[in-house]
């Protein structure tokens, strides 16, 4: 959400941030915004002045009745009442008219960075930068569920019974690859100095408005029924949660977490859920890194951030890519964004495995989470970030690590968490 002063001195600003993010059918509600606002403040500046001058009348009340002018009194007694109804008015007055401003500035886009490429959908992201060479070898590589099936390591047919599409078992070597790449993630983030978190995993409504614009809400969140909960997509949003209605110390910013939990999403849209292998489901694990800091120091982390997850994929072999995230392709709270694409050598190309964002002060502001200055109290600015969302993160490390005879290469970091094999090795 943005400052109502950005709507009250520069329309025009906000309006073209809607056009270049191809949402049109929005820009009537920065006139909305900006006519309600000023039916608002007028409301309030006529409340105020009742208000004083029905104290100024009340206060004479007193002094009339001590000099015995009984009937003034009561004249003004009566104005005083008349004073009341009509305050009373212009504070129902104010209220639904802030009810419904705050609705509006629900949906209006937060300001994109001026470098964010101009482009209609994800086809228009821009590339920025590859690490690694990618290498297609002279074998041909299994799609990522028959390299676990060698290791009877995937059993979809048994979650199909239990849970339906989109779950899934892992089994034996497969699934402990998959807790020893979340183990590694999770002391990556802990070595470069970010304190480890798990949260819970279901939030309330009022955290989940104030991470998430309503249309991801609606596409991603289940809701546990009968209750004010709903299951969490990513650590994110109960970790930016963690900090709501806070008055922060300057001096204790940055605030940096790495924090773990699985993640649920329905997955609604044209995509739909993969039937076969196990990159797009309902239920997946993820560790996150979280960043809270001042506003001057926004990009700063960005840039440290996902640097951090292209160093983490590059020690297990993966060739990467960063795509920088256009204008329509950008979610509405977020001021930029860029996804880190792992290379698939089995189809030749690359997809994402980790997205990084800065927020500005959006999530901050819908959450009410503010720092302590010597200037009074502003808002922070949040940040989050990927470390490793699995198991895509796991198909990338298998189709990259398997040899011709079905066998999948250990690296050396992550041979501690399992048990120092070296190797993976079919059972047939």
């Amino acid at each position: 959400m943005i400052d109502i002063k950005l709507i009250r001195e520069n329309k025009d600003l906000v309006k073209e941030n809607i056009k270049k993010k191809f949402q049109d059918k929005k820009l009537p509600l920065v006139d909305e915004v900006y006519e309600l606002d000023i039916k608002c403040r007028e409301a309030k500046g006529k409340g105020d002045e009742l208000r004083k001058e029905k104290n100024e009348k009340s206060a004479l009340i007193g002094a009339l009745m001590r000099e015995g002018k009984k009937d003034e009194a009561e004249k003004i007694k009566a104005e005083v009442s008349k004073y009341g109804d009509e305050i009373l008015k212009l504070e129902k007055e104010e209220e639904e008219l802030r009810a419904k401003i705050h609705a509006d500035m629900m949906v209006i886009p937060n300001i994109m960075d001026p470098s964010v490429p101009i482009g209609e959908d994800d086809s228009k992201n821009v590339e920025l930068e590859k690490f690694g060479e990618p290498i297609i070898p002279s074998f041909e590589i299994p799609h990522h569920a028959d390299i676990c099936a060698r290791l009877n390591g995937l059993d979809k047919e048994s979650a199909g019974r239990t849970s339906g599409n989109g779950f899934y078992y892992l089994m034996g070597d497969v699934a402990r690859l998959h807790s020893a790449m979340l183990s590694y993630a999770r002391d990556f983030m802990i070595d470069k100095g970010f304190t480890y978190c798990i949260p819970p995993f279901m939030i309330r409504s009022d955290v989940v408005n104030g991470v998430m614009s309503f249309e991801e809400m609606d596409a991603m969140m289940y809701k546990i029924e009968g209750e004010d909960l709903y299951l969490i997509g990513t650590s994110e949003h109960s970790m930016i949660g963690k900090f709501q209605g806070q008055i922060i110390k300057e001096e204790e910013l940055p605030i940096t977490l790495t924090s773990y939990s699985p993640c649920f999403r329905k997955e609604v849209g044209a995509h739909g859920i993969e039937e076969r292998g196990l990159y797009r489901v309902h239920q997946f694990e993820k560790q996150e890194m979280v960043v809270l800091c001042k506003p001057e120091d926004g990009m700063k982390f960005y840039d440290k951030m996902w640097k951090y997850t292209v160093e983490f994929f590059r020690s297990l072999n993966v060739p990467v890519r960063t795509l920088e995230c256009c204008s329509g392709d950008l979610a509405d709270l977020k001021v930029k964004s860029c996804d880190v694409e792992a290379f698939s050598p089995r189809q030749n190309k690359y997809f994402e495995v980790g997205s990084c964002s800065i927020l500005g002060d959006a999530q901050a502001r819908r959450l009410g989470i503010r720092m302590k200055t010597k200037n009074g109290n502003e808002y922070v600015t949040t940040l989050n970030n990927t470390v490793l969302a699995t198991p895509r993160g796991l198909i990338a490390f298998l189709e990259n690590n398997v040899n011709e005879d079905g066998s999948v290469n250990i690296p050396e970091v992550l041979r501690p968490y399992m048990g120092g094999k070296e190797k993976l090795v079919p059972k047939d």
